[in-house]
């Protein structure tokens, strides 16, 4: 598995939890245990779900016409996310913010695949 592709991933994942928080004008500092209630959730759920879509193969890291599956895996990632947030934190599962998650990190995760893929290709 490559390093650099998870650590990217992880990174991707955090920027857009911190851009979520800081466009709520939350300091992150302020509020870091409800910042590591949304980021570790999605972290777990994302890379049990990139597993499983193979989102780390080379095949398919490799080949810009799958761009489209770290998308798809964010649409189930973000739900799983949402119930682990909503048992930890015994709170309901607001749908619009999982609207919102699953478009933010779905398009945080593109950019960051789009951006290996290029990378990787000219390695």
């Amino acid at each position: 598995m490559n390093k650099s592709l998870l650590l990217g991933d992880l990174l991707a994942l955090f920027l857009t939890t911190f851009i979520g928080f800081v466009t709520h004008g939350e300091s992150v500092i302020a509020v870091f245990p409800r910042f590591l209630a949304v980021f570790i959730p999605l972290t777990l759920a994302w890379f049990l779900l990139a597993l499983w879509f193979r989102l780390f193969q080379q095949e398919i890291t490799s080949n810009p016409k799958q761009l489209w599956r770290p998308v798809f895996a964010m649409v189930f990632a973000v739900p799983f996310a949402a119930v682990l947030r909503s048992l930890v934190l015994n709170t309901a599962i607001l749908p619009i913010f999982v609207i919102v998650l699953v478009a933010t990190s779905a398009f945080g995760m593109l950019l960051w695949r789009g951006l290996y893929f290029l990378i990787a290709r000219k390695a």
